[in-house]
């Protein structure tokens, strides 16, 4: 069982990270389409270089702090009984693991642009991304937890978009030229970001669909009924978001082209 702020944080770390990764693709890729090349992160520019790492640190520091509230203050550092690990906190030993996958890859990849110990190429460093993203896939799909109903749902259809980053994430290491698989990665981060929003509100705020209801930390319908009605609003729910997302990836391309667009861009649209 999960909660309103164990769905929204991580939920802001895949947005920011998703929409900042889709805007940087689609400014690199209109100022010179020739040179584009797909990038696992992107720095920052301007502020003379010193927000260069601004999303590796992000994704470093928000995976630390967030394993930090898993693993320490969920279980009250209570982490054995009887000389086996709690089973009561096996849901906070999982999100921990996952969430230390994805700060080894902020600290790979902060080590390897900052320093000479651990020169990855760019090819690379989208594999071990790709490995986070695995983690998290098995996490879920294989959860101690075992997500039933509408609650079930809902982690399944987040499964897919995390099926989706790491398919994503693997061809940008393999077709490392291609516009289309780097901006493929970023909405399907930043769909996963959005869904663990969306995950939060229905589930555990105001949105709870009629006839289901959150009660002793479980989530039940009335009837079939009102569960499937439930799932039917999931699909329509991940639908406005797929769109909504659509719509300002085609909004900020033809911004972008108007104000940072190269004379090649012009030229391959011939």
């Amino acid at each position: 069982m999960g909660s309103f702020k164990g769905h929204v944080l991580p939920g802001t770390l895949f947005l920011l990270v998703g929409v900042w990764h889709i805007w940087s693709s689609v400014v690199r890729y209109v100022s010179n389409p020739k040179t584009f090349r797909v990038r696992v992160w992107s720095p920052v520019p301007g502020f003379d270089g010193r927000l260069k790492y601004l999303e590796l640190y992000l994704i470093a520091i928000g995976a630390f702090i967030d394993m930090c509230i898993e693993l320490l203050y969920s279980t009250h550092l209570k982490f054995f009984v009887n000389g086996v690990l709690n089973p009561s906190h096996m849901n906070d030993f999982e999100h921990s693991g996952m969430l230390l996958m994805f700060f080894i890859f902020g600290l790979v990849a902060l080590l390897s642009e900052k320093t000479r110990f651990l020169p990855i190429p760019e090819g690379a460093l989208c594999l071990v991304a790709s490995t986070a993203f695995c983690a998290e896939y098995l996490l879920f799909y294989f959860h101690s937890t075992t997500h039933k109903g509408l609650e079930g749902y809902y982690h399944l259809l987040l499964v897919l978009l995390i099926g989706l980053c790491i398919l994503s994430t693997v061809a940008g290491a393999l077709l490392q030229t291609s516009f289309p698989v780097d901006l493929c990665s970023g909405i399907a981060i930043t769909l996963q970001g959005l869904w663990f929003y969306q995950t939060a509100f229905t589930l555990y705020g105001s949105m709870m669909p009629d006839g289901c209801q959150l009660k002793d930390s479980l989530i039940s319908c009335h009837s079939t009924d009102s569960e499937v009605r439930g799932e039917l609003l999931a699909n329509f729910q991940l639908f406005s978001l797929v769109l909504g997302v659509l719509v300002a990836v085609v909004g900020s391309y033809v911004f972008a082209a108007s104000r940072y667009g190269h004379s090649d861009l012009r030229s391959l649209q011939d």
